[in-house]
């Protein structure tokens, strides 16, 4: 993400009228078929437009259903992440949660902390995006369901690029770097990024891997457990291409990513020329600028470059989509308020805000936003999918790579060192 609209960020809203937190716990009372039940809810969609979707969905259907409370605790990515892990770890997952499968999901598999789903939601993934569907299905079983899909690219602001004299997005690496001295010739920042965040960092090197050494490279390192080879030097060698011409906003390393002053905002308020994020970018920068507007019909995008001699297609998508998977001692009622969720009634509501790309393949027809129709079209016709490398990979795995590259952008570990920091981590697995 790690994308999305999994990757929000908490601007004070977290919490406001949705319902009161009750920890994981689990008592017998919920878990009596018939009985009063809680569900725990966790997501991540804690800001404008989809927290009070999400919210006024809940109500609903404690409305219909006068035995079922649902508390919910909305968080901000990475302290979503912080709070699950020990709940993890101590085996009391929440009833629903937040998820983008892949590795992460895996392991909670294999410690039975999550329910299998397949009975429940195998004719419900016949009708949804094969893209979406993947990343939660493990060993032909299905463990969490998506409710958003999506791919990372960079979102351009075209005043900026017009001031600067750009007339076409680049389609090359060699294009883009050039693209980047133009633009900073103009005396505009090129790429906002949040450093400190990290994992917006792993996006360059995660993308630049599968351009060099195709999506094959990233399957066989996963099976390897090895990294340490030329394609993924060679993906490390162009990010420093990148990084050593200083094209990054002033304060990045410290910077975050939904916070006033992070990425999004930056922007957001015209303050750089481009990032490289998910298909949530458009509402993020809006809900993080000055104005709550971001850039409007001025924001573009544009498909992560080909490099020179690699291979891997420009037609090959790296990205994920946000789901949710429930918890081991999750309350009965959870399996129905999930389908109720990603009906496809609620699937155009939440698409409908812009914020979503619907996972249901008949919900399409509500995306309206221009800029999430074309990242719907780009991935419809991708020729291959990668998910983000921190959910593909087991966690620990995952953040090594977010470490790693964070240290290749901030200059303290070189290309050839981070493949070996990232092997090592990789073979304890």
């Amino acid at each position: 993400m790690t994308a999305h609209i999994s990757r929000r960020t908490l601007l004070g809203l977290a919490g406001a009228g949705v319902g009161a937190y009750l920890l994981a716990g689990c008592s017998d009372d919920k878990n009596k078929p018939g009985g009063p039940q809680t569900i725990n809810w966790w997501h991540i969609q804690n800001t404008e437009p989809m927290l009070p979707v999400w919210a006024a969905i809940a109500k609903e259907y404690e409305t219909a259903h006068s035995d079922v409370k649902i508390a919910i605790q909305p968080l901000e990515n990475d302290a979503f992440k912080a709070k699950l892990t020990p709940a993890i770890q101590g085996g009391t997952p929440p009833d629903l949660f937040q998820s983008w499968g892949g590795g992460v999901l895996s392991q909670q598999a294999e410690a039975g902390l999550v329910k299998d789903l397949t009975d429940d939601f195998k004719p419900l993934f016949d009708s949804m995006l094969p893209a979406a569907t993947k990343p939660f299905t493990i060993d032909g079983k299905i463990y969490g369901v998506p409710f958003d899909t999506g791919m990372i690219g960079f979102w351009y602001n075209k005043d900026l690029f017009a001031k600067a004299n750009i007339t076409a997005p680049p389609t090359t690496w060699a294009e883009l770097l050039d693209t980047v001295r133009k633009i900073k010739a103009a005396g505009i920042t090129p790429v906002s990024l949040a450093g400190k965040a990290k994992w917006p960092g792993h996006y360059y090197w995660a993308y630049l891997a599968m351009r060099i050494g195709g999506l094959g490279a990233l399957e066989q390192a996963g099976k390897d457990k090895n990294f340490d080879t030329p394609d993924f030097i060679a993906a490390g060698q162009r990010l420093k291409e990148l990084v050593d011409l200083a094209p990054f906003q002033k304060g990045f390393l410290g910077a975050d990513y939904g916070t006033p002053d992070g990425q999004a905002a930056t922007m957001g308020n015209g303050g750089a020329a481009m990032e490289l994020m998910g298909q949530w970018a458009p509402t993020v920068q809006n809900s993080s600028s000055t104005s709550k507007k971001g850039l409007g019909d001025k924001l573009g995008f544009f498909k992560f470059p080909t490099v020179d001699g690699g291979k891997g297609a420009i037609t090959e998508a790296f990205g994920g989509g946000n789901g949710f998977a429930v918890g081991k001692n999750a309350p009965p009622a959870t399996i129905d308020f999930l389908k109720t969720l990603v009906n496809a009634a609620n699937q155009r509501r939440s698409a409908a805000t812009g914020a979503v790309l619907p996972a249901v393949k008949e919900a399409a027809d509500a995306i309206t936003d221009a800029n999430q129709k074309i990242v719907a079209e780009t991935l419809a016709s991708s020729t291959g999918f990668q998910l983000y490398l921190d959910q593909a990979y087991p966690p620990a795995v995952g953040q090594q790579v977010n470490d790693s590259v964070a240290e290749l952008i901030a200059g303290s570990k070189s290309p050839e060192q981070i493949v070996k920091d990232i092997t090592q981590v990789a073979k304890t697995q």
